[in-house]
């Protein structure tokens, strides 16, 4: 009872138990608690970024509610993101802190659930260690774990995905229906927060197909559907129902590639200069693009080295390992799905030559290849037929066995009896559910005694001498609490030994030179990661956002408390034009704390200058022609309309009008612009006032309307609000 506690509490696929001895685990766990400390203080040194805000001020302006939750952003559909996104600008504000913290426990998340898969999917093997470490230090997850806004969604992804083939993974082993909940529930998990984890679907069932199905494409797609039809089921009512759902309100977002050159272009970029050289640490050098992540510009010779290191490692595993091709050909075909619905979105617009180099658009990828490596490299667990018979079962008798040539007095006593095998009734298990995976314990067989028969005696072994076999009248009773052992059967595929190790083709003479090249080249890939990584961080610390932001706060508290702003849009390189409204001033400080005052009319307008300084206003645009009258200009009375000609002619637009003016007293004055009309206070003495008017033209009218007034002015701009000239 005491060996079973502990094998137990040593279940592969369980990162409880006893840590303190297994060493694989200690070293998993100790592997990603470094890279979520390293990813998060590379996310620490930059800021949020461009979409960031935008989903910021839609928080801030909406309650949580359903249509909020469940609103489109650029056609993506992320409640869960909306969700964690708001109670964070409710009860936070404008931060970044939180969003750091939250994208450091999704991949604290995604590593041990990443590593349980490994240990139920995967032979036990310190190998393991080198797909975790593709999936937790690969530069292609950068993005994800440092910019808030693809961390939201890629995160969430990358999880469910690893959740999916877990579960499939465990129904597969057991047939039990807990896997198929898990199954769903992964799913729905993805698709909360983002729909492209409708991915998920065909992942999980090429990885079946690849992993658990034999025989040629045709048979293995045949034998995947039959066998784990539920699971198929499933995902398939499920991708019905969320593709009837999001389609109904979302807007199609195909594009046409302008030319076959566009697409080559596109493929070469994503493959060439992404998704190949991040596999194996690159890309080494990155290509600024303001605010947001950086894209991948790798040099053209470490463009080679990767592909040659990649075609390397999968020429290796498949000579080693037949399910290695079958892995590397679910990446192919999963990195396919990925790239064509990346070109079918992308492809024929304004971003369709840097589609391709952002790593943010194939993280994803970097799960199927850490899983597809572990394939290769260390092996799928094997499957056994062990079943006990109940207790009260009647153990089957062993087949007669021919009588031995030799005399029987030649034969020496025989005091142990041969175990009975049991039969099969359940076929499929893997062989990690259990403790550990040892080769099967041979059963012990006095000399010149036959072995007992079981199904895991190959047909070829050399025939023992022949004798007649002991009757279950000659053994010793078996007591009733204790079930006779099961017998293990051979693995699924035969022909694939059971524990080759790395090196396991490789000559005896060459395996320290193998060795020494192996470590050199892990040494490399290693030493690239992190340089690709300090770059990356140098170029996500230089942050405008961060800067302009902490520089408005610091003019916010000093500045006097009538200060007042015409609304303007906040800098290009904070977030660009392409989001309005959402870049207007008045939006972007909706969830400040202290967030300016702004105002469509004043006789003393401020502005933020781009790097968030408070600055006097004024207009830049058109002014009217100088007046006729001497001193004064434009003469204008209670009840008369006077034309002022413009220097140049404004289109039809939303303008701020500044008018400086000499009255006789107080009053009310209306100026029109083409088809624009704006009333607007006149105050005794020499003054100004600024307003907003929408219209075009090249003449403005200006009249008195109200008081007995007499009106001088020689200065009307109307154009767009600037800071004014020190």
């Amino acid at each position: 009872m005491a060996s079973a506690g502990a094998g137990v509490a040593e279940a592969p696929g369980r990162l409880g138990g006893r840590l303190s001895g297994d060493r694989i685990a200690t070293a998993a766990l100790i592997m990603i608690a470094v890279s979520v400390l390293w990813r998060a203080q590379v996310a620490s040194r930059g800021f949020l970024a461009v979409d960031d805000y935008v989903l910021i001020t839609q928080a801030a302006e909406s309650r949580l509610t359903v249509e909020h939750l469940f609103a489109l952003y650029n056609n993506h559909l992320m409640p869960g993101g909306r969700l964690l996104i708001w109670l964070v600008t409710e009860y936070v504000g404008l931060a970044y802190w939180p969003y750091v913290l939250l994208m450091a426990i999704g991949q604290a998340v995604l590593g041990i659930t990443f590593f349980r898969l490994l240990r139920r999917m995967l032979r036990p093997s310190a190998l393991l260690l080198l797909p975790l470490g593709l999936l937790l230090f690969s530069p292609l997850t950068l993005e994800a774990t440092t910019w808030w806004a693809v961390g939201v969604n890629m995160l969430p992804m990358q999880i469910a995905m690893v959740l999916a083939v877990s579960a499939q993974v465990g129904y597969v082993q057991t047939r039990r229906t807990r896997h198929l909940v898990a199954l769903a529930l992964s799913l729905l998990f993805g698709l909360f927060f983002f729909e492209k984890s409708i991915l998920i679907v065909p992942l999980v069932f090429l990885l079946t197909a690849a992993c658990y199905a034999d025989g040629g494409p045709v048979r293995a797609v045949w034998t995947t559907i039959r066998r784990w039809w539920p699971s198929w089921l499933v995902l398939t009512v499920l991708s019905i129902v969320f593709a009837a759902a999001y389609l109904s309100r979302s807007e199609s977002s195909l594009r046409r590639p302008e030319s076959a050159g566009e697409v080559f272009s596109f493929l070469t970029q994503i493959f060439g200069s992404t998704v190949i050289p991040g596999l194996v640490g690159g890309p080494w050098q990155w290509l600024g693009a303001g605010d947001g992540a950086p894209v991948a510009a790798p040099p053209q010779l470490g463009t080679w080295v990767g592909w040659t290191i990649v075609a390397a490692v999968v020429t290796a595993t498949v000579r080693q390992r037949r399910r290695a091709g079958r892995a590397w050909l679910l990446l192919a075909a999963y990195l396919l799905m990925v790239a064509g619905m990346l070109a079918a979105t992308r492809l024929g617009s304004a971003f369709s030559g840097v589609a391709g180099g952002h790593p943010r658009y194939v993280s994803d990828v970097v799960v199927v290849a850490a899983i597809c490596l572990g394939v290769a490299v260390v092996g799928l667990a094997r499957t056994t037929g062990t079943t006990l018979p109940p207790a009260t079962a009647q153990p089957p008798t062993a087949p007669a066995v021919p009588a031995p040539t030799a005399p029987a007095a030649a034969a020496p006593a025989v005091a142990a009896v041969s175990q009975p095998a049991w039969p099969v009734s359940r076929h499929g298990v893997i062989h990690a559910e259990a403790p550990v995976d040892p080769e099967p314990d041979p059963i012990p067989v006095t000399p010149g005694q036959p072995p007992a028969e079981a199904p895991s005696v190959p047909t070829d072994a050399p025939a023992a001498p022949a004798q007649a076999p002991p009757t279950l009248a000659d053994a010793p009773p078996v007591p009733a609490e204790v079930p006779p052992a099961p017998v293990d059967v051979p693995p699924a595929n035969p022909t694939e030994p059971p524990t080759p190790g790395l090196l396991g083709p490789v000559p005896e003479r060459y395996r320290e030179a193998v060795t020494v090249v192996l470590v050199l080249v892990l040494v490399a890939v290693g030493l690239g990661t992190v340089w690709t990584t300090a770059r990356y961080g140098d170029e996500w610390a230089a942050k405008s956002g961060r800067s302009y932001i902490d520089t408005v706060r610091i003019e916010m508290a000093s500045a006097p408390p009538d200060t007042v702003f015409f609304d303007a849009p906040v800098p290009d390189n904070v977030v660009p034009r392409l989001s309005s409204p959402y870049n207007l001033q008045s939006r972007f400080f909706r969830a400040f704390g202290t967030r300016p005052t702004f105002v469509d009319e004043t006789d003393n307008a401020s502005i933020l200058d781009d790097l968030g300084r408070i600055q006097v206003a004024t207009i830049v645009g058109s002014t009217i022609q100088p007046g006729p009258q001497e001193g004064c200009g434009y003469l204008v009375d209670t009840g008369k309309t006077v034309r002022m000609p413009l220097t140049e002619p404004r289109f039809e637009w939303n303008w701020v009008v500044r008018i400086g003016y000499l009255s006789s007293a107080d009053g009310t004055a209306t100026l029109r612009l083409g088809d624009g009309v704006a009333q607007f206070p006149i105050r005794k003495g020499l003054n100004q006032h600024f307003f907003r008017i929408t219209g075009g033209g090249d003449t403005v009218e200006l009249a008195v309307t109200s008081g007995e007034v007499s009106l001088c002015t020689n200065e009307i701009a109307i154009g767009n609000l600037a800071p004014k000239p020190e």
